[in-house]
């Protein structure tokens, strides 16, 4: 197993393949968060993608490598909570191909609608993320499918593109906060901060009710943990990736953890101080500089609004609340 991450070059050229499907996404420094905070803030918007959120861009450099070396295949399969499968069915389309989408019982509605609509064959299977990727495997073997693996170099290197954009605009932000799902975001901002250069801090955030990445980076070994999140569903991870896990220990600052309560109060921030719509794992970033607020002061942070697709009944229960329970 190969724990090298892409260079510059390879960085550039798929973040070529990404833009033959959309432009880059814009980055804002909201006055209001800076008079949330006390510092200054600078967002990525990855909520302005055609999914609405950040994987599209990994689908894309995935789907065309993947026809590239393997023109035989003509089916895939994954799983997800959302928004890699909409990344699959966005991708998917371009190359001609047809995929199967497993995702957990009682999954977002609307994310389901939109994988569905997409074209996505959407399989409901378990109760949390770890039982459909156990069970998309089965089926890519009975089915003959290709599986796609929730991290992968290509889909590294397709999300870099954001953090490409997003640190050749802003070199001399001190601290950058990057959520955590099955590591393809915070690996690529590493690879996006070496290929530049930059010595910007990058630190991980979980759930802190899905601390299986934190527990493994704390005690430097795969761990396992219990996954009761329920906002923050693109970081509700059981296992960890073991590749990912081992460039996050190798490379990453810190990594912390923030509640369903502290996500849900980033996702109203994000409403009142810039009107966008963030999802849990979208405003987690938000929440775990909310959190460090004394020690980012005077400091210039970013972090990604990197999906908005939450659906509207959850979000409006957010809005209208002063705690998520």
């Amino acid at each position: 197993m190969t724990h090298q991450l892409p260079d510059r070059n390879a960085l550039e050229a798929a973040a070529q393949i990404v833009y033959r499907a959309m432009p880059p996404t814009p980055q804002y420094a909201w006055p209001l968060l800076r008079e949330a905070l006390g510092t200054e803030v600078w967002v990525k918007h990855e909520n302005h993608t055609p999914t609405g959120a950040f994987k599209v861009r990994g689908g894309l450099v995935y789907m065309h490598e993947l026809a590239r070396r393997a023109p035989q295949v003509k089916g895939v399969i994954s799983a997800t909570r959302g928004n890699h499968g909409q990344s699959v069915g966005f991708a998917v389309r371009r190359q001609g191909l047809q995929a199967t989408i497993v995702v957990p019982h009682g999954n977002s509605k609307e994310k389901n609608a939109a994988m569905r609509a997409l074209g996505v064959n959407l399989v409901e299977h378990g109760s949390e993320f770890q039982e459909s990727r156990e069970h998309a495997a089965r089926l890519a073997d009975e089915q003959q499918l290709h599986m796609i693996p929730s991290f992968h170099h290509d889909l590294v290197s397709g999300v870099a593109s954001y953090w490409m954009e997003f640190l050749s605009a802003q070199p001399e932000l001190d601290t950058i906060f990057v959520p955590i799902g099955q590591g393809s975001g915070i690996c690529a901002a590493i690879a996006a901060r070496n290929a530049l250069g930059l010595g910007t801090r990058i630190i991980g955030v979980v759930s802190a009710h899905a601390l299986a990445y934190k527990l493994s980076f704390e005690q430097k070994r795969k761990i396992e943990s219990p996954v009761t999140a329920v906002i923050a569903d693109g970081m509700a991870c059981r296992v960890p990736d073991e590749e990912s896990l081992a460039i996050i220990m190798k490379y990453a600052d810190d990594v912390v953890a923030v509640t369903d309560d502290e996500v849900a109060a980033a996702m109203r921030l994000y409403y009142i101080a810039t009107h966008n719509v963030a999802e849990g794992a979208g405003a987690a970033p938000l929440a775990a500089a909310m959190q460090m607020t004394d020690r980012l002061r005077r400091r210039r942070i970013g972090v990604p609004l990197c999906g908005g697709n939450v659906d509207h009944d959850q979000f409006a229960r957010i809005l209208s609340a002063d705690s998520f329970s």
